[in-house]
């Protein structure tokens, strides 16, 4: 397991979920949700720069068949864009199918409701995906998804 704080990120139309994980690769948590639309990328590099991530990691919202439709083409934009401004980390994409679903039974089982729990939703799906990252790394020894060219 490669040590450093990675980023798990989950974009979304309306929010993007931020996750972070311990400086060991162990165990991801919620970080914050950042409003999508202007400013998000900016945060996101402040956010990785602020926990000295080695690498961020953006769920890839394809289909239980595999196939990718119109959110992991924006998912892959961002991506880029994200790759494009973070010289010191690496961006990978990485399987996110059910990370919401997960998240949102996690909550529901927490006791977290209605607004509680839309406003931490997106974090706690972050937290799944990059905590599904982790783990699949420990078990084949190979960083997680596919790496992320930058773009402009």
């Amino acid at each position: 397991m490669r040590p450093g704080v990675r980023l798990g990120v989950d974009v979304g139309t309306v929010r993007v979920g931020v996750a972070r994980c311990d400086p060991g690769g162990i165990l991801a948590s919620p970080l914050e949700t950042v409003k999508s639309g202007k400013g998000d990328v900016d945060r996101l590099v402040r956010l990785a720069a602020e926990h000295e991530a080695i690498e961020v990691v953006v769920g890839l919202p394809t289909s239980l068949s595999g196939r990718e439709g119109p959110a992991a083409q924006a998912a892959r934009r961002f991506a880029a864009r994200l790759a494009g401004r973070l010289p010191d980390a690496e961006v990978r994409l990485y399987d996110e199918r059910l990370t919401t679903v997960t998240a949102e039974a996690g909550l529901r089982a927490g006791g977290v409701h209605g607004q509680a729990r839309r406003r931490v939703v997106d974090q706690a799906a972050a937290a799944v995906l990059l905590q599904a990252a982790l783990d699949g790394e420990r078990l084949t020894g190979r960083p997680p998804g596919e790496i992320v060219r930058g773009s402009s």
